[in-house]
């Protein structure tokens, strides 16, 4: 790439600065957020890039933030390992949350650390220790200085599983052409869709640099024991009661969940809500909430699992929402009431399951409008529509089975993914 213009130079040295004077503000956030999550208390100096490197240099390296982005790279990290076997694998994330995901799936055969700050020397340091031979950040992390950096010593970068939404794009703002310039030093961006595809072109990516490879979700396999883990599960709390989940619920959408609830048992009195709040600052709010309301409540920290009696269960647990998604008739996917922009409801149509979202998925237009489509979810808007889609579906068994088949048909059709992935980072990195 040639050097940056003296504009994009002045725009770098004021990212730089401005990062440098909000470092104190970040550090106090951390700090807030670790008196709700302990995680935030820790590991510290990481996040600085000082840290043990790995035993060896030449790694193959993925980020992800945080579980959601962990859970999408898990299929093509396995992969990458089977292929570049004699080198390490590093995974970094942002959050302790995704730290906890990392660790669940692949314990201590990997490599994990946390992402530096975006400041020059942290990033200089954490390069001089992992030494990456190539980097595959996925989905939609632009960090100027770790671009340049990279670029600088001639790491290829690979942006995985990459979506970029309109609202995205023009958050940007005045800093586009810092982000244009950043990006452009990509080797290669693998795009979710044809639409992201072009709004990383408008970003500034030229075309011999993006190819759209599909969503990496899609190739999640799951396996026949969490079906049969399911019904076990279903037994102890009846295996007759009609069950609904609301999954990654933030704050806003609390209170419909619980007057969609509320509705759901005059006309299903056995009815059984599931709910996992997104972050788990929320895990103890939502308990309140839901005896506050008076409903019979249990979590899964304190009681395992929910008996006969219980109206409310709530999964106060990290990396164990699809074993309970196996076990529900309905599934809300949140994120979508509140203006959040939606979560990935590919693990509920993998598994089946019908799903409802509310009106704001712009964060996953594609996959969203694949599912209702293929009949295999439906859109509601307040707790009313909530309570109304919810019940109607309690009501017919032979709907919920056909929307269930139609959601595995259309998450069967579009896997390859990981395939195509890996085929251009073993054109990059070779042997």
């Amino acid at each position: 790439m040639p050097p940056l213009s003296l504009r994009h130079r002045f725009m770098r040295a004021l990212y730089t600065f401005t990062m440098y004077l909000v470092t104190p503000v970040i550090i106090y956030r951390l700090a807030a957020r670790g008196l709700r999550l302990r995680g935030y208390f820790r590991r510290w100096l990481e996040r600085f890039g000082y840290f043990t490197p790995p035993p060896a240099p030449g790694a193959v390296w993925v980020h992800a933030v945080s579980v959601g982005e962990v859970n999408a790279a898990s299929p093509l990290v396995d992969v990458l390992r089977q292929r570049f076997g004699d080198r390490p694998m590093v995974v970094t994330t942002v959050t302790p949350t995704g730290s906890d995901r990392v660790r669940q799936l692949w314990g201590e055969d990997i490599f994990h650390v946390y992402l530096p700050y975006d400041l020059p020397a942290a990033v200089r340091r954490f390069l001089d220790r992992i030494q990456p031979a190539i980097a595959v950040i996925m989905e939609t992390e632009i960090w100027p200085n770790l671009y340049f950096e990279c670029d600088r010593r001639g790491i290829p970068i690979v942006l995985a599983n990459a979506r970029l939404s309109e609202k995205s794009l023009r958050g940007y703002g005045p800093a586009r052409p810092l982000a244009s310039e950043a990006v452009q030093r990509v080797r290669m961006v693998a795009a979710q869709s044809q639409a992201d595809a072009e709004r990383f072109r408008s970003l500034g990516v030229k075309p011999q640099h993006l190819q759209v490879v599909g969503n990496l979700k899609f190739d999640l396999r799951l396996s026949e024991q969490i079906v049969v883990d399911a019904r076990e599960r279903r037994i102890h709390w009846g295996a007759r009661r009609p069950v609904w989940i609301a999954a990654s619920t933030h704050e806003g959408e609390e209170w419909p969940v619980i007057e969609a609830h509320a509705r759901v048992l005059r006309r299903f009195p056995d009815a059984l809500l599931l709910v996992a709040p997104r972050h788990p600052e929320r895990f103890k709010p939502m308990a309140q909430l839901c005896r506050g309301h008076g409903f019979t409540t249990a979590t899964r920290s304190e009681h395992h699992l929910p008996g006969v009696g219980i109206q409310c269960f709530i999964i106060d647990t990290l990396g164990e929402l699809v074993p309970f998604l196996a076990c529900a008739d309905v599934a809300f996917v949140g994120g979508s009431i509140d203006p959040i922009g939606g979560h990935n409801v590919l693990e509920p149509m993998a598994l089946g399951v019908p799903v409802l979202v509310g009106p704001h998925t712009h964060n996953f237009t594609e996959v969203t409008d694949l599912m209702l489509e293929r009949g295999a979810g439906l859109r509601i808007h307040d707790a009313d529509t909530l309570a109304g889609n919810v019940q109607q579906l309690f009501a017919d068994a032979a709907r919920r089975q056909a929307m269930g088949e139609s959601a595995r048909e259309a998450v069967a059709s579009a896997r390859g993914a990981v395939q195509r992935t890996l085929a251009h980072i073993e054109g990059i990195v070779g042997g």
